[in-house]
């Protein structure tokens, strides 16, 4: 018979469902995946479960109702001093996976070159593959995860056709500084490129940091698409509603791909995320506080039990270095191992970061989600801190 898609045909499962299929398993406190264990705001649940039950509900326009739209147009000026038209800038998806699906497949061409950064989510090398690009990556490596020209100048060629950038960065978790997003935008510019910007943890920043998008660096304005999520922003990672901003150019294509993926996403969650963009302040402190003190709850229970911990700058990550537990344990400098190891005896499920990575992946790190409950978090700090103090 002939062959199918050579892409996607035996593509592995994503480690995340291989983790989360493990723990199930082994009934393991799972802190491998990205989701809060808590629904989001009530009143966005109301509104959501009143315009179901009142309607419409039949097929909202193609690019989002209107409502929608001028939130996101409103939401950019808020935070960002962006002036968005909602009528012609401004795109509602079925969540951002769809989003980054669709404005890969509008703006590359087979044959053109796509830079993509490492570590990275796991869905962004198959799209970029399957729509026929030449990849090139720039490897970002912990602890400091430093952006470097050198890198930057070994992947850029006059064939690069764009950039994706996850800022804030999964699983990283880091902030780009001012000074690296001005030096990617030296190199789009130079080279004449475009940029992906996925930014679904864009409201997720520590320690008083502020998210700066690509999108608002000078020149950048027209050659960027930027991609936010209201799974990520209200913690509703099932409702998959998905937003891109970009100037009209590059967001007609994109819209073209949309019309011809999903078409158009449930109205009354388009309603519901409407009015919850329009939440005050306080409510996006709050996030970003709750989950700090989160991340500095297990950070110290995980530093306590003998993990080397990296500063998470945002998102729901910690990145930890296991290299002292895995040798007082006689056990190897491989993460996956080391992932499955901990989820059978100790009870406690994490993700390899070597799974973010291509060739040559650095082996001792491990990633933690801290999006969770806090008992949750303090149950998995004590078993991990029974399993590495059980004698061997």
């Amino acid at each position: 018979m002939k062959p199918t898609n050579s892409v996607y045909t035996g593509l592995p499962v994503t480690v995340f469902e291989v983790m989360s299929r493990l723990a199930m398993e082994h009934d393991s406190i799972n802190l491998g995946q990205g989701f809060p264990d808590v629904d989001g705001p009530v009143d966005m649940l109301r509104l959501a479960a009143e315009v179901l039950m009142d309607g419409p509900n039949q097929y909202p326009p193609m690019m989002g109702l209107p409502e929608l739209r001028q939130a996101v147009a409103a939401a950019n000026r808020r935070f960002y001093d962006l002036d968005v038209d909602w009528k012609t800038e401004v795109l509602v998806t079925s969540g951002a996976t769809e989003a980054l699906s669709n404005s890969i497949q509008a703006l590359v061409e087979p044959g053109d070159e796509v830079v993509l950064i490492e570590p990275l989510y796991d869905c962004y090398l198959p799209l970029a593959l399957r729509a026929g690009a030449v990849v090139k990556t720039v490897r970002l490596t912990p602890p400091n995860w430093a952006l470097t020209i050198e890198a930057l100048e070994a992947a850029f060629s006059d064939k690069t056709k764009l950039v994706l950038l996850n800022n804030p960065h999964n699983p990283a978790a880091k902030c780009f500084s001012r000074e690296e997003l001005s030096l990617l935008a030296s190199f789009i510019e130079k080279f004449d490129c475009y940029a992906i910007c996925d930014e679904v943890y864009e409201h997720l920043c520590f320690d008083e940091r502020t998210h700066i998008p690509l999108m608002t660096m000078p020149n950048m304005r027209e050659r960027c698409v930027r991609i936010g999520s209201a799974g990520k922003t209200f913690s509703f990672t099932g409702w998959k509603v998905g937003y891109i901003t970009g100037c009209a150019r590059l967001l007609d294509p994109i819209a073209k791909a949309h019309q011809f993926t999903t078409f158009t996403t449930p109205p009354n969650l388009q309603m519901a995320v409407a009015a919850g963009l329009a939440k005050d302040d306080i409510y996006y402190h709050d996030l970003a506080f709750g989950l700090q003190e989160k991340r500095d709850r297990l950070a110290s229970g995980l530093d306590a039990v003998g993990f080397k911990v990296i500063e998470s700058e945002a998102t729901y990550f910690l990145t930890v270095d296991f290299t002292e537990i895995a040798n007082q344990k006689g056990l190897p400098l491989d993460d996956v191992n080391f992932c499955e190891v901990i989820t059978k005896d100790a009870g406690v499920t994490a993700v390899p970061v070597s799974a973010f990575y291509g060739d040559n992946a650095p082996q001792n790190f491990i990633r933690f989600c801290f999006c969770k409950r806090d008992e949750v978090l303090d149950a998995a700090v004590e078993k991990l801190m029974h399993w590495v103090t059980r004698a061997l």
